[in-house]
């Protein structure tokens, strides 16, 4: 593999991303020349398939990592969404130290995991197949997230799970299962988020979060937070359009 994502991931460096729900190769390529360290490929909350997805991967090359959201803690999506050649993978609602072990053993070869080996994108459709099996381990990502008030409640068994490489805390949903959907200013939601850094503090784990807005991400990043996704595509679409038509209306 030719990504060095995980190692910058758990050196602790700023990885700054945005997300990419939309099916254009265009648009991710757009995206990844503006100089971001990695896309968040969201095939949970978006109508993306994994050929869509790897249509991505292959616009997108090299310029920076690309790391997809499973729809869930599966192993025939975990499998699809690594041999399409994914830098990492972010396992959505771990909610316990059993769901984190899932995650890895689905994500990891023998011996430490339990990945089926097929012949794909990956490993440049068999050409490196022996190099990459080798390297897949110590090279793909596995960032668990934190997005329910139940992963909050585990945090400290699920930081403990060996080949977890770092938590992406999801405040939305995480408030939605506190009873606040999307007041993620709420002081026990805040109190919650504050509990996963403190254990990922406690475990030498990086922790990541998304936030809306530079200005909504700066605070974090001066807090710690190390793994930021900023805004989403369709967003910087409406935002722009909707600026434009004022201006052209003033």
């Amino acid at each position: 593999m030719k990504t060095n994502f995980r190692s910058r991931l758990k050196h602790g460096e700023t990885l700054l991303g945005t997300l990419v729900t939309l099916s254009s190769p265009e648009v991710a390529e757009i995206l990844a020349e503006a100089g971001f360290d990695w896309l968040f490929i969201d095939m949970e909350h978006s109508p993306l398939d994994v050929r869509e997805a790897q249509a991505i991967l292959q616009a997108v090359g090299e310029r920076c990592a690309c790391v997809l959201r499973v729809p869930l803690n599966d192993e025939i999506w975990i499998k699809k969404a690594l041999d399409i050649g994914a830098s990492g993978l972010i396992i959505p609602q771990v909610n316990s130290r059993q769901e984190a072990e899932r995650a890895v053993r689905f994500c990891k070869y023998s011996p430490q995991g339990s990945r089926g080996v097929g012949v794909a994108r990956a490993q440049g459709y068999g050409a490196r197949l022996q190099d990459y099996l080798d390297s897949a381990n110590d090279e793909i990502a596995v960032i668990v997230q934190a997005e329910h008030i139940d992963g909050v409640n585990h945090v400290q068994e699920i930081v403990s799970v060996a080949g977890i490489d770092a938590v992406l805390v999801g405040p939305y949903d995480l408030s939605a299962s506190m009873g606040k959907i999307g007041k993620v200013a709420d002081a026990e939601v805040q109190a919650a988020i504050a509990r996963v850094k403190v254990a990922c503090a406690s475990a030498h784990m990086p922790i990541g979060i998304f936030a809306a807005t530079a200005e909504a991400a700066k605070p974090f990043m001066r807090e710690g937070y190390s793994l930021i996704a900023v805004g989403i595509d369709t967003i910087f679409l409406v935002e722009a359009a909707n600026q434009l038509v004022r201006q052209l209306r003033e």
